[in-house]
């Protein structure tokens, strides 16, 4: 055999030189969050895949060609993922459609677009005709594929990786740095923004890269952060809300005395200090809702009275209203009724009254621009008589009219004394009424003064003169009526003694009848 030629030996060597030289490492890392959530759509597509294209199906289920539909699945979105830099690009320039370039929604499209593929006509019905059965169907089988293990997560991450390398053509999402070696590259992968990173709060398992750990610290739910009412304790940020409005100690609540007048609202640690600092004020609170009427001066010395004779620290750890009440509840007892000033409904203002003494001074004015008349020195309880042809009428102005009535045709010696005493009483009433007329105009504060008992006295005058009229016409009708009576009597008998004779001989000859029938029927009995 004959030896290598030199020239064929450095050939060699220059080739095993291009190839170490031609060797490089990439980092490969990327966003594990996105990542993540890639590989979890990973699963309910290929599950909606393989229940459409069996539904339908006698012999066919969807677990038995879940295999070669995951297969066929990952095929069509790599292919698709390479070519979809190109297709965007294209159609972006063609019809400039506002599309979604974040990695997430693009492989979401992809798996939508290959489970749309695998849909058969009983498929594309039961999708419009009962759309719940065929979800509920999706569901069951998803759960049955993780439970058996068919399709792993970290499986599923590594080709979610894959597909999001080619869509993320703007390498936001993932590292393109190529290093020469692994030294460099083990250097570059320790200071990455994409490498992963574990959350250290306690009871989370989420993993980031580090460029999201900012944004995962601002919303983790395990993160403890100090009370957010400035209390002394650290809390979760998932049970923060929980804490302070139940076991929070700076919780902001209402006094204990709220109910009787205390409107204050304080923290709950200081709940002790307010009834403390405020015990003469609850005090005054609970003694005005028993004693209403009573002064805020009258209360204020009640309430010094009972801390005088009670012990105030005892008086202060009361923790509410009716604790309070019993507590003091003795020394009421012992202090007795609380003397109370009533309080005036009304207070009459100085100008009120200056008004009432001009009054008091000015003497009254009647309608029909009378004076009115000075205090009457009569009896009041002398009644004045009246005739019988008027009748007084009394009007709003206390002034008296009178009405004349029709006069009678015959008038009976009983009535003509009635006249007689009807114009005595005229005469009275017409004497008083110049008086009222013609009275003095320079009377004494006293006679103003009793003025409206002046006139409340005419008022019952007139009204008992009103009953003695209406009980004469009544004693008049009643004598009218009785007269009335006894004529008719008187006539009724008249007419009886004209008719008792006519009695007398039908009765006599109905006897007269009676003693011949009886004789004949003696003379028949004797033949």
């Amino acid at each position: 055999m004959e030896p290598p030629v030199a020239a064929e030996v450095e050939t060699k060597a220059e080739k095993t030189n291009e190839t170490e030289q031609a060797k490089s490492y990439d980092c490969g890392l990327y966003d594990t969050e996105v990542v993540y959530r890639i590989a979890q759509e990973l699963l309910p597509g290929l599950a909606e895949a393989c229940v459409d294209s069996t539904t339908g199906g006698i012999f066919t289920s969807a677990g038995s060609i879940a295999v070669d539909m995951r297969k066929e699945m990952t095929d069509y979105l790599t292919q698709r993922s390479e070519t979809y830099v190109a297709e965007f690009l294209l159609s972006e320039n063609a019809s400039m459609s506002e599309v979604s370039v974040h990695p997430y929604d693009i492989i979401l499209t992809l798996i939508d677009d290959f489970s749309s593929t695998k849909r058969n006509m009983f498929s594309r019905v039961s999708e419009w005709v009962a759309s719940d059965g065929r979800d509920d169907r999706i569901d069951d089988f998803v759960q049955e594929m993780e439970i058996n293990g068919f399709w792993l997560l970290a499986r599923r991450e590594y080709v979610a990786s894959m597909l999001l390398k080619n869509v993320d053509y703007k390498n936001a999402f993932h590292c393109d740095k190529v290093c020469s070696n692994e030294e460099e590259l083990v250097k570059h992968r320790s200071e990455c923004k994409f490498r992963p990173m574990d959350c250290t709060n306690e009871g989370c398992t989420t993993r980031y890269c580090a460029a999201q750990k900012d944004h995962h610290e601002a919303v983790c739910p395990f993160l403890i952060n100090p009370c957010e009412q400035k209390c002394s304790d650290n809390v979760m940020r998932r049970e923060m809300d929980r804490h302070c409005v139940t076991v929070c100690p700076m919780k902001l609540v209402h006094c204990a005395f709220y109910t009787v007048g205390c409107q204050s609202s304080i923290p709950r640690c200081n709940v002790q200090q307010h009834n403390a600092d405020n015990l003469s004020s609850h005090l005054l609170f609970i003694i005005r809702s028993a004693h209403k009427d009573a002064s805020d001066e009258d209360l204020k010395r009640r309430v010094e009275q009972i801390l005088s004779q009670s012990n105030a620290e005892k008086l202060a750890r009361a923790r509410d209203t009716r604790a309070l009440t019993y507590l003091i509840k003795d020394v009421e007892a012992k202090l007795g009724p609380l003397d109370v000033i009533t309080k005036p409904h009304a207070a009459e203002s100085p100008s009120v009254e200056n008004s009432k003494n001009k009054e008091s001074l000015e003497p009254p004015v009647v309608k029909d621009g009378a004076v009115p008349p000075k205090k009457k020195e009569e009896n009041p309880g002398s009644q004045p008589a009246r005739s019988s042809t008027e009748k007084p009428v009394v009007t709003k102005d206390d002034t008296k009219q009178v009405q004349p009535e029709a006069p009678t045709t015959a008038d009976t010696p009983v009535k003509v004394e009635e006249n007689k005493a009807k114009d005595e009483s005229s005469t009275s009433v017409s004497q008083m009424e110049e008086k009222h007329q013609h009275g003095e105009s320079s009377l004494n504060k006293e006679e103003f003064k009793d003025e409206d008992s002046n006139k409340a006295a005419a008022k019952e005058e007139t009204a008992k003169v009103k009953e003695e009229l209406s009980n004469k016409d009544d004693k008049e009708t009643k004598k009218s009526v009785e007269e009335e009576k006894t004529k008719q009597l008187s006539g009724s008998d008249k007419e009886d003694t004209m008719k008792t004779p006519q009695k007398e001989t039908i009765k006599d000859k109905d006897s007269s009848i009676n003693d011949e029938e009886e004789e004949s029927s003696k003379s028949t009995e004797k033949k």
